[in-house]
């Protein structure tokens, strides 16, 4: 069980990138041999995408690896480099908290006036159910991240190459 906790993005990711894999190699396979297309195939994989995406950042933040520009960071002293750190860390957090609240209002949106998708005619909200669900998971890897390298048991990324 701690293993799908501490993996949960990866899990997730490899699941629906094989899906989306197979799914557009279906579509081109059909597509040649029939000069027909799968047309639902665009709407699974651009909604796809968009999850991929965000459980990717999450990924990301787990393992301290978002785009830092650390030009000024860097020439500060530790104490400011401290204060500069949670400031990051508090306004990352803040940001991502407000993006899975708007995130949230438009599923709700979604499923409450019944919208459905362009392609399969499925409700909209089907798609977008995990991108809140992402935008906190974010956060909380973000928070973790912060947390081992506020204790010392990781090396701090921010401080890395110059961007």
């Amino acid at each position: 069980m701690k293993f799908i906790i501490n993996e949960f993005e990866k899990i997730v990711c490899t699941g629906l990138f094989l899906s989306m894999a197979l799914l557009g190699f279906a579509n081109v396979v059909v597509r040649y041999g029939t000069n027909y297309s799968l047309a639902a195939t665009e709407e699974l994989l651009t909604n796809g995408f968009l999850i991929l995406t965000i459980f990717g950042a999450a990924i990301a933040a787990r393992r301290g690896e978002h785009l830092a520009v650390t030009v000024l960071y860097n020439v500060l002293p530790r104490h400011a480099k401290t204060v500069v750190f949670m400031l990051s860390v508090l306004l990352s957090v803040t940001l991502l908290c407000m993006s899975a609240y708007f995130s949230w209002e438009v599923l709700s949106n979604q499923f409450n006036s019944g919208t459905r998708s362009y392609g399969l005619g499925l409700p909209a909200w089907y798609y977008h159910v995990a991108i809140p669900f992402g935008f906190i998971l974010i956060a909380i890897r973000f928070l973790q991240r912060a947390w081992q390298e506020m204790n010392g048991n990781v090396e701090p990324t921010i401080g890395g190459a110059d961007v």
